[in-house]
């Protein structure tokens, strides 16, 4: 029997929404896509010093109108990529599995004993944008390059930027999203070879994160950064995770 093109993602059965599920310890945990109802959660989390001190691009103070135009673009992007699969599905029911550039599932989710879901956070992968260099001209060049590959293209650089509720810190959740969403998305159905990542310096949990889940550490470069929040920013690690030939 031919996979389906949402191929390994689920659906649930009562929204019809797709979903990523992480196994065990963490089975209650999945990855979904974004909701407009998520902006409260969101303003709370980004409200929060332990989540906003690691993260440049958030405003500081997060306002309701501020999650509320995230949310409209990253939920454009999932409808955007779940329309590509679906017209797969009818296009080539019985074809092979189409490769996408974006990911329908990012929202990350504790299912309550109730059915009910917590919001926890979000991963997202997208092209590197290389935001440790401070030498525009090569920045842009490295991101026009990359930009232009098409799909499937082993030599397209990704990245990650994610974010996880304080109250589940320290809980190995965002190690084994962050594991899930390689092997089962990002490698299978994005053609993704290659992840460089940029983490502060002085974030200690999200350099461990990305180690365990199989990154190397390549550098540490000084930056100077003034973020959002008001925190200043002297050094990054670069690390790289590539796929295993």
């Amino acid at each position: 029997m031919p996979k389906s093109q949402f191929d390994p993602l689920e659906f649930n059965q009562v929204t019809g929404e797709p979903y990523l599920r992480l196994p065990a310890p963490h089975d209650n945990i999945i990855i979904t896509p974004p909701r407009m109802s998520d902006a409260p959660a969101m303003v709370l989390n980004m409200s929060d010093p332990r989540i906003y001190s690691w993260l440049e691009s958030p405003p500081h103070p997060y306002l309701p109108q501020d999650a509320d135009h995230w949310l409209t673009k990253i939920k454009a992007e999932s409808d955007r990529a779940i329309e590509k699969l679906q017209r797969a599905s009818v296009e080539r029911p019985d074809g092979p599995l189409i490769l996408v550039d974006e990911s329908p599932v990012r929202t990350i989710r504790e299912v309550q004993e109730d059915g009910s879901e917590l919001f926890l956070g979000d991963i997202a992968i997208i092209r590197e944008r290389w935001l440790d260099f401070e030498d525009k001209e090569a920045k842009q060049a490295l991101t026009k390059a990359n930009e232009e590959r098409e799909v499937g293209d082993p030599a397209i650089v990704w990245c990650f930027g994610d974010y996880l509720a304080a109250s589940h810190h320290g809980k190995g959740i965002m190690t084994a999203v962050v594991q899930k969403f390689i092997r089962d998305w990002a490698v299978p159905r994005m053609g993704v070879r290659q992840l460089r990542v940029e983490t502060f310096s002085d974030n200690k949990g999200s350099k461990r994160v990305f180690e365990k889940s199989g990154f190397v550490h390549e550098k540490t470069v000084p930056v100077n950064k003034v973020l959002n929040s008001g925190r200043t920013i002297t050094a990054m690690d670069i690390l790289w995770w590539k796929a295993s030939q």
